[in-house]
């Protein structure tokens, strides 16, 4: 059942991207950055944490889970360290997601050959 709930929520999740795509002038980098923007938002307002803890995966793995995590790491560095935390919470919370992202980048770009646009 747990798999059910993540693969729909997750989906779900993807069909607003695709209709986004397909349905709006907004480039993809936009579109991206509207979902991190969403998970914080949805993480400040206390919706993102119930979702995350229905669905799981399907919540926390797409982009908006990604702001939802900036989210919760800002709102606890502040909790513990005051101001400064709004500096480093958000990269001190998601810094093993970051890192392996560079570190896969940097793999298929050292195996991989890139080719221009035609």
């Amino acid at each position: 059942m747990d798999y059910l709930k993540a693969f729909i929520v997750g989906g779900l999740i993807c069909v607003v991207g695709q209709i986004l795509v397909d349905k709006t002038k907004l480039t993809p980098a936009r579109i991206l950055v509207s979902f991190v923007t969403a998970g914080v938002f949805l993480e400040l307002f206390g919706i993102y944490g119930p979702l995350t803890d229905f669905a799981g995966a399907g919540a926390s793995v797409p982009l908006t889970g990604f702001g939802s995590t900036l989210c919760r790491g800002v709102i606890k560095a502040i909790e513990e360290t005051g101001a400064l935390g709004i500096l480093t919470g958000g990269l001190t919370a998601a810094a093993a997601g970051i890192s392996a992202a560079l570190l896969f980048g940097f793999l298929t770009a050292l195996i991989f050959k890139s080719k221009p646009k035609k």
